[in-house]
C-alpha cells in the first residue's frame, strides 16, 4: 500500500494516494449512483452495497466521510480499487499497445494521461447487472434518473448527512414490481428485460456469486449472462468488468466503435491487450468523450 490511513472527525483521510481522481471514477460511465453534493464543495456522495459514503479531495489527501478504518479495510478498500497499483496497470497497458500496433502509441499514452485518476470500482453484481440493461441506448443522464427512481420506489432509505439516500433494490423487490411497475419508472423496454433479469437470479438460473469467481473466464460469464433476455455482448462486458471484476473485459459501444474508427482504422485487436483490457476501455472511453 502507497499511501497512509488517518482518522479525521467525519471518518478517515487517505494520504500520498496516487491514481485517484474521485471526479474521474465517478463520471467514467461505470457508476450511477454517486453524484456532486450540492453544497458548494467538490465532494460526491452515493450509496455502494447499501452504504452510505462521501468522498471529499483536498490538495494530496482524500478523506471518505462516514468510513471508519474498519469497514475501509473490509469494504471501501475494495470497492475502490485501491489495492491495485495503477502505475504498473498504466505501464502494462502501454506496452500491450505497442506490441500490438508494432510502434509507440500515442492514442493510449494520452488517454491513460487524461484518465490518470480513474479507478475500476467492484460494484456489487447485481446492481451492475440491471443498471447496464437500463443503459442500453441511454445517455448517462438519464439512466441515472431511472435508477435513482428505482431505488426510491423498490430500495431502501437510508438516513445520510446529504438527505435520505436508498439501497439498490433487491431481486425479490424488483420481480415483485411486476413489468408494469418497473415500466412506470420510464425503462421503456427495457423493463420487461429488468424483470427477466430478476426471475433468473431468484430461480439460480443466474448465479452472479459463481460467475463472479477469478476461476470463470470473462468468456464463460458472458455467455451465461446472455440467457437474460436483452443481454447482448457489450452489457454482459460491462457487467464483467464493473460488477464481477473481471478487468480483461472490454465492453464495446458506440464511444469505442468511434474510437477505433478515429484512431485505429488500421485496426486494433483488443482480444490482445490482456488482463487489464477493461481499464484502457475505461481511459479511451474517457478520453473520447473529452476530445
Amino acid at each position: 500500500m502507497s499511501y497512509s490511513i488517518a482518522k479525521c472527525d467525519s471518518g478517515i483521510t487517505l494520504l500520498g494516494l496516487t491514481n485517484f481522481d474521485a471526479a474521474q471514477i465517478f463520471d467514467c460511465g461505470q457508476c450511477f449512483r454517486f453524484n456532486a453534493v450540492s453544497d458548494g464543495t467538490s465532494d460526491i456522495a452515493g450509496i455502494a452495497r447499501g452504504r452510505y459514503l462521501r468522498v471529499h479531495t483536498d490538495g494530496q489527501s482524500v478523506s471518505l466521510v462516514g468510513a471508519c478504518e474498519d469497514d475501509f479495510h473490509s469494504l471501501w478498500e475494495t470497492f475502490l480499487s485501491l489495492d491495485t497499483d495503477y502505475a504498473a496497470v498504466d505501464d502494462e497497458i502501454t506496452s500491450a499497445f505497442d506490441t500490438i500496433l508494432g510502434r509507440e502509441d500515442e492514442v493510449i499514452r494520452r488517454a491513460i494521461k487524461r484518465g490518470s485518476g480513474i479507478r475500476i470500482l467492484r460494484q456489487q453484481p447485481w446492481e451492475a447487472l440491471i443498471s447496464f440493461i437500463i443503459s442500453q441506448n441511454n445517455n448517462i443522464p438519464r439512466i441515472k434518473k431511472i435508477i435513482s427512481a428505482l431505488c426510491e420506489a423498490y430500495g431502501e432509505p437510508i438516513d445520510t448527512p446529504d438527505g435520505v439516500m436508498h439501497t439498490f433494490p433487491t431481486p425479490d423487490a424488483i420481480a415483485g414490481a411486476g413489468v408494469d411497475g418497473i415500466f412506470a419508472l420510464k425503462t421503456g423496454f427495457r423493463a420487461k428485460y429488468i424483470i427477466d433479469a430478476a426471475n433468473r437470479v431468484l430461480c439460480g438460473e443466474c448465479d452472479l456469486d459463481a460467475l463472479a469467481k477469478p476461476s470463470v473466464s470473462a468468456e464463460d460469464s458472458a455467455a451465461q449472462l446472455m440467457k437474460i433476455n436483452g443481454v447482448g455482448p457489450k452489457v454482459a462486458a460491462c457487467v464483467n468488468l464493473f460488477g464481477l471484476s473481471k478487468i480483461s473485459a472490454f465492453p464495446v459501444d458506440v464511444w469505442i466503435k468511434r474510437v477505433l474508427a478515429r484512431h485505429y482504422p488500421e485496426g486494433l485487436d483488443y482480444t490482445r491487450i490482456g488482463r487489464y483490457a477493461g481499464i484502457a476501455q475505461q481511459y479511451l472511453f474517457y478520453n473520447e468523450r473529452w476530445e
